[in-house]
């Protein structure tokens, strides 16, 4: 499995069918996107989330939160959830909607 396949059917179901939301295999993982703008993911086990920077400045303080470091180097705006930060439906949902509402907010075509 390469990656967590429970997490993104939980996505899933967050998300509920949403207008624009798509989704794509990439890195080994799965990418969510909205109008082509990709905003959540599950990469491994962990839930990976795009978000404004200082949303991720107040994201990183969190105990389940580090830093995507997919490339080797930390990648600004975004990080990775660990399992424990997203157990519950009620903070999975949370973290999935704060990514969700940064991709709507960037003034962009809906195509």
């Amino acid at each position: 499995m390469a990656y967590d396949e429970k997490l993104a059917e939980r996505i899933r179901k967050v998300l509920g069918g949403r207008k624009y939301v798509t989704e794509k295999h990439m890195f080994g993982g799965l990418s969510f996107f909205y109008s082509k703008k990709m905003f959540c993911g599950v990469l491994k086990d962990d839930l990976v989330l795009k978000m404004s920077h200082e949303q991720w400045e107040d994201s990183l303080k969190k105990p389940s939160v580090r830093p995507m470091d997919f490339t080797g180097r930390p990648m600004k705006g975004f990080v990775y959830v660990n399992q424990k930060g997203c157990k519950s439906g009620k903070d999975l949902k949370k973290w999935v909607n704060l990514s969700l509402t940064h991709a709507k907010s960037i003034k962009k075509n809906i195509k």
